[in-house]
């Protein structure tokens, strides 16, 4: 008994020592039994892409010979794109095989169907994001397939052989932020299956730039560059950059920029470019400290000349640094930068001009005619045909890249949003019309890198941030600006070491969740004003590691560049808890986590033990459904480490256990979120797209459905919608998160589930059949009904049928029906049908034509309703909200006699038009008639009844319906009649929530009472004349029998 009480006392003891976090983390891994549901359950869910069609940032774009209309472009965090129309349209052609930054984009001379694609840009910004090796599609774009160099990284550029498809190089910068060997120049014979690496530098240094001798494809010139991004600076230049060339189809390299006239100090970054009208004559645009400028060789790079050392065309060397050769004149080259510039001669001198946009990556100019160019730059591609002298649009690119997300409380409520190389905006989740297009969003407060919040009192009132600091107050309902920088000593172009508060350019911004009056922003400190920023108020410390080894001027050695993006040591994320006031979370950009439970009075470090340190906190999410509980995401991948860091902690920061079970090892985590309905309902935005945990972190799974390939910069939440900000794809909503609020054990082996629909509003605007190329896709506009068939077949019915609470039927539709107006598509798994609240309307017959008119049915009034599915016979049924639009100036009463006057009209019309079909067929069988029996002398009074009711009813049709009608604009020459005219009010009526207006019933009395009056005659023919007719043609007993059709 001694001997086993001291075995349990040495089990306690161990138990007592575990690490806590330990401890934690086996607590985590018994989670695994919690909920998790397969995506089947949810397949009825998909992303809508909202917009705005505003593009970001292209650095690879090409044409192709030949083809005037067809060009390519890789986005900065989009995949490639494809016109064929010169630019009026784009369509992405990589979704479903890869996507995120591209750097290069070649298409085969020899064969245009084969491209070769490159992943991640060579514009090492801050916020850039890797790619995905090499692709090829040998079918202009509609297959793709992996062409290797899968650690690549980041390819620049890639050359293909003018005969040969298969011959193909490429220009690997590599890893930009730690040494590796996978870097240099690559050669592949066999189409991408295999490559040689034919010029490594070193390890720091990669080939940004590679070029053939466009009349022999044995010689290429490629230049190589030393260059890295860290969390607190960049370095460009240095062992390693330089120039080369190749003579023999790349096997072998020499350095050419040692050789005569070349600057011989540190190199930088060097663009490169031959003339095809003269292989001796390469240009060199080279980053060089005292020496920098646009060097020429006229003998095939043995010596070299400055020609021209203009701080325009190399300024900021990094960000830009490429040169194109003209291809009709060897005396015209171009050089991109802010500006791109022009010279025609020789490179002496150059005139400055600008694409719609600015800050210029690449061009590609037309072998066969040197006016048809096309562009990238940060607003995406454009493409001219005159030389640059006018441009495409890039308002048709929906390929933003966003910081963070924010909601405002109006309706529809608006998404804030900063776009990279562009403004902050604010665009419209849905519309009043049929897409989301350019009057639906408007700029609004800070600039390209803010955090952005709106005054929860008044939605016109938004504050946000850009670099060095800058914040911004914008009261859109006055049309005022003003700046209230917590700090206003503007450090441009110093390090983060001369600032008082150091912001980095994505610097939080928040209010308050509980009291609306105080904002707060986070440089190194807490700061909180109560006066909308005319003074603020400092409520900590030092929140950071405060290194001063990482606070120094960021750039060189050759050009500094300190834009306040590698500003360190500051705080980078931070939240308040919903559930009370003044428990505040922050986090830093190296790797601290801080809480304060008193307003800031007092901060705890509770930083995980078990995070790397240096770790960059993303975000950070305080619990919905309890006090101590708080999520993080963070990311280390501008340390070279691109694992995904999600932490929970359950007690205020004392322990954390990582939650990263089932999000692959390299798509690391910039944003997770709660869901504030389901408690433990999480997602997570990865760098390569989204992940949902419905056991509080225990495991993720894929979220990804029809979303592209694409990094994930933000989440929100908002009335059970999830917005998702992405680097490259601008902004995508989930429309309804209730059905995930839904899942439970049970369902998960039921075959067919009805769920609730979650409440609509009656609301204008509409959703296009086909989304725009042009525009944001909206919202349904109705009940959107999801429901899983798990075991469908053709064989099986299936029916909707939409009910008020008394049971009395609005709608059906029906897998079976025949009426396309009818019909219910279904597929096996998850299905959305979208009831657009409209009752029953009026028929329009066939041929009719009409002016301004309206048949539809009256949207049904606010109140509950039920919808009901029946799967062969089983039922089953969910009841379901519509809301009035908060906008409406009218009354629940009042939309109800707008219902019935519209519902009273459509009656009257579609009596109207039965009577006008049965008119028609008793004419053709009445003109049957008289061809048949003209002749014959039994039936000359009959002939003659036949031919007066035929008039008759004839008279009635014109009344009702202007038969002389053939073509649209005919009502401009025949009057509309009664039909039209009521048509018309219902058109008029129905405009918005109004009822109707007394004059609007008094015509509607009098049009009905007309219209009443006509049918009065058409019964009467059929009742009596008709009768007698039927009865006089049969006691003829005659071979042709009149049988009056039924309806």
């Amino acid at each position: 008994m001694k001997k086993h009480l001291t075995k349990a006392g040495i089990i306690m003891l161990v138990l007592l020592l575990l690490p806590l976090s330990l401890l934690s983390q086996r607590r985590n891994n018994s989670q695994n039994n919690a909920p998790t549901y397969p995506e089947e359950l949810y397949s009825s869910l998909d992303y809508r892409l909202i917009g705005p069609f505003r593009g970001g940032r292209s650095a690879a774009v090409t044409g192709v010979p030949g083809e005037p209309n067809l060009f390519y472009f890789g986005a900065a965090g989009g995949g490639v794109w494809k016109t064929l129309d010169g630019g009026r349209t784009w369509d992405n052609i990589s979704d479903g095989y890869f996507g995120g930054s591209i750097g290069a984009v070649e298409v085969a001379k020899s064969d245009p169907n084969v491209i070769y694609v490159g992943g991640g840009e060579k514009t090492l910004r801050g916020n850039v994001s890797s790619g995905y090796g090499v692709w090829k599609t040998e079918d202009g774009g509609k297959t793709w397939a992996s062409a290797g160099l899968e650690k690549s990284r980041h390819v620049p550029r890639l050359r293909v052989h003018p005969t040969d498809y298969n011959t193909v190089y490429a220009a690997v910068l590599g890893d930009i932020y730690k040494p590796t060997k996978e870097r240099g120049v690559y050669k592949s014979t066999d189409g991408g299956e295999n490559w040689k690496q034919v010029l490594f530098v070193n390890e720091q240094a990669g080939a940004v730039d590679l070029t053939f001798d466009p009349n022999n494809p044995r010689i290429l010139y490629a230049s190589t560059w030393h260059a890295q991004r860290t969390p607190y600076s960049l370095i460009s230049g240095g062992e390693g950059s330089a120039l080369w060339k190749s003579v023999d189809s790349g096997e072998t390299w020499t350095e050419i920029s040692k050789n005569e006239g070349f600057p011989k100090d540190t190199l930088g970054i060097i663009g490169v470019a031959v003339s095809p009208k003269n292989s001796e004559r390469v240009w060199a645009i080279v980053e060089n400290k005292e020496k920098g400028g646009l060097y020429r060789s006229d003998d095939g790079g043995k010596t070299w000349s400055v020609i021209n050392e203009e701080r325009k065309i190399r300024q900021r060397a990094w960000y830009y640094t490429r040169v194109y050769a003209d291809t009709q004149d060897e005396d015209v080259v171009y050089v991109l930068n802010v500006n791109y510039h022009k010279s025609t001669d020789g490179g002496k001198s150059f005139k400055t001009f600008n694409a719609p946009h600015g800050d210029h990556h690449d061009l590609w100019i037309s072998p066969e005619d040197s006016q048809r160019m096309i562009i990238g730059d940060d607003g995406g591609a454009q493409i001219s045909y005159d030389g640059g002298e006018t441009w495409s649009t890039y308002y048709n690119q929906p390929t933003a890249q966003f910081y963070r997300v924010t909601t405002d409380n109006s309706f529809p409520y608006r998404i804030y949003v900063a776009q990279q190389d562009n403004s902050t905006l604010r665009i419209d989740h849905r519309s009043d019309e049929n897409s989301i297009g350019d009057g639906n969003w408007e700029e609004t407060a800070g600039g390209e890198s803010a955090w952005i919040a709106v005054d929860p009192k008044n939605d016109d009132i938004v504050y946000g941030g850009s670099y060095d600091g800058f914040l911004t107050r914008v009261n859109h309902d006055k049309g005022t600006v003003r700046g209230i920088n917590v700090w206003p000593d503007n450090p441009m172009g110093a390090g983060a070491e001369a600032m008082k508060y150091r912001f980095q350019w994505n610097f939080p911004i928040m209010f308050s969740r509980h009291n609306p009056k105080k904002l707060y922003t986070f440089s190194n400190y807490v700061h909180v004003t109560e006066n909308e920023g005319q003074s603020w108020e400092v409520l900590s410390g030092d929140l950071t590691r405060n290194d001063p080894t990482k606070l120094g001027s960021s750039g060189g050695p050759i050009t500094q560049d300190n834009t306040s993006v590698e500003y360190y040591c500051t705080i980078f994320a931070a939240n308040e808890s919903p559930l009370k006031e003044g428990i505040l979370w922050v986090g830093s950009d190296d790797g601290l986590i801080h809480v304060s439970k008193d307003s800031g009075a007092t901060w705890d470090n509770v930083t995980p033990t078990n995070m790397p340190d240096w770790n960059m906190i993303n975000s950070i999410e305080p619990s919905y459904f309890d006090e101590g509980t708080c999520y993080v995401a963070a990311t280390r991948y501008k340390l070279g480490d691109f694992q995904p860091y999600l932490y929970k902690t359950t007690d205020y920061g004392k322990t954390w256990i990582k939650i990263t079970n089932g999000i692959p090892a390299e798509h690391f985590t910039r944003v997770v979120r709660e869901d504030p309905k389901k408690k433990g309902l999480l997602y997570a935005g990865t760098e390569s797209g989204m992940y949902i945990s419905f056991n509080d972190g225990a495991s993720w799974s894929p979220f990804q459905m029809n979303l592209p390939i694409v990094p994930i910069t933000d989440l929100a939440i908002k009335d059970d919608n999830l917005i998702v900000a992405t680097q490259g794809r601008s902004l995508w909503i989930i429309d309804d998160l209730t059905v995930l609020h839904q899942l439970d054990e049970g369902k998960k082996n039921q075959n067919t589930i009805l769920f609730k629909p979650r409440e609509s509003y009656r609301t204008k605007g509409r959703a296009s059949k086909k989304p725009s190329k042009t525009a944001g896709q909206n919202l349904e506009n109705g009940v959107i009904t999801h429901f899983l068939l798990k075991n469908y077949t053709e064989k099986d019915t299936v029916q909707l049928t939409y009910t008020n609470m008394a049971g009395d039927t609005l709608a059906n539709y029906n897998s079976s029906a025949k009426k396309k107006e009818k019909k219910l598509e279904v597929k096996k798994g998850g299905n959305t049908f979208v009831w657009d609240t409209r009752g029953k309307g009026a028929e329009k017959l066939e041929g009719m034509i009409f002016w301004w008119a309206s048949f539809d049915g009256a949207k049904a009034v606010p109140g509950n309703y039920k919808v009901h599915l029946n799967v062969n016979g089983n039922n089953s049924s969910e009841t379901f909200a519509i809301l009035p639009d908060p906008r409406a100036e009218s009354s629940v009463a009042e939309m109800q006699k707008q219902f019935d006057f519209i519902t009273d009209i459509n009656t009257t019309i579609e009596n109207a038009h039965q009577s006008i079909k049965k008119i028609r067929n008793v004419t053709e069988q009445l003109n049957a008639f008289k061809e048949q029996y003209k002749d014959d002398d039994r039936t000359k009074e009959l002939v003659e009844k036949a031919k007066a009711m035929k008039d008759k009813l004839g008279e009635v049709e014109k009344a009702l319906y202007q038969t002389q009608n053939r073509s649209g604009q005919d009502p401009l020459n025949f009057p509309i009649k009664l039909t039209n005219k009521l048509g018309h009010l219902n058109s008029l009526v129905s405009i918005d929530d109004f009822p109707p207006t007394e004059q609007d019933i008094a015509v509607k009395n009098e049009l009905t009472a007309k219209i009443n009056t006509e049918l009065n005659i058409f019964n009467e023919v059929i009742s009596s004349e008709l009768k007698e007719f039927n009865t006089a043609f049969n006691e003829l007993k005659l071979n042709y029998l009149f049988i009056e059709e039924s309806e």
